[in-house]
């Protein structure tokens, strides 16, 4: 399935959420963009060793790239402490116009360190994990752990903490919904899928 379907995905899989706790349009839209942007996030492993086989293109995770740059700027102003704003808003950028020169092969590295250094300096664990994550995703193969329960997991602890830390209804569960919609959406059982997840990682190698 390409990025397109699982940000569709997970764009439902929010609005699904934001209908259950009863979302203000803002909001709504939000915790939309929220799932749609999860549920891209287990394709984060592009920069593995199958890079023959990619869900998404070049220009997508470029993309992705700017928008976590564009994000951190925006939370660096409105969370941050004068000296965090400023350092926040800086890596930001430089995210955001180094991505754009960068080969992929090196981008989600890159865009790794520059949410983990973002994360240090505002002082907030839910984008150190993202960081971490991050760089993890663009050292693994394609469709492994980010695919696995493991990956699930992680991603769930990086999501409480960021609903933790924005304090709005619906986010957790829309991250979780959004990143599981994912792999669900590639399981080999569905017919439009020749290759499949291998969610049972480190203890079983087996797609299923």
């Amino acid at each position: 399935m390409n990025g397109t379907a699982h940000a569709a995905i997970g764009a439902a899989a929010g609005y699904v959420v934001a209908n259950t706790v009863h979302a203000s349009p803002s909001t709504t839209l939000l915790l939309v963009g929220l799932g749609s942007v999860s549920g891209l996030i287990p394709d984060l492993d592009i920069d593995g060793k199958l890079r023959d086989r990619l869900t998404l293109s070049h220009e997508v995770v470029r993309t992705v790239a700017q928008i976590i740059g564009i994000l951190m700027i925006i939370y660096s102003f409105y969370e941050g402490s004068p000296k965090e704003k400023w350092l926040g808003i800086a890596i930001g950028i430089s995210m955001t116009a180094i991505s754009a020169k960068i080969k992929q092969k090196h981008m989600l590295t890159i865009t790794g360190i520059g949410v983990l250094a973002g994360g240090i300096s505002l002082q907030e664990l839910w984008l150190i994990l993202f960081g971490i994550y991050i760089l993890i995703a663009s050292f693994v193969s394609h469709r492994s752990y980010t695919h696995s329960i493991l990956g699930v997991i992680f991603f769930g602890f990086i999501s409480a903490k960021f609903d933790g830390s924005l304090g709005i209804e619906g986010v957790f569960y829309t991250c979780l919904a959004g990143y599981i919609s994912h792999l669900i959406a590639d399981l080999k059982l569905l017919p439009f899928n020749k290759r499949g997840i291998k969610l049972f990682l480190p203890i079983s190698s087996k797609e299923i």
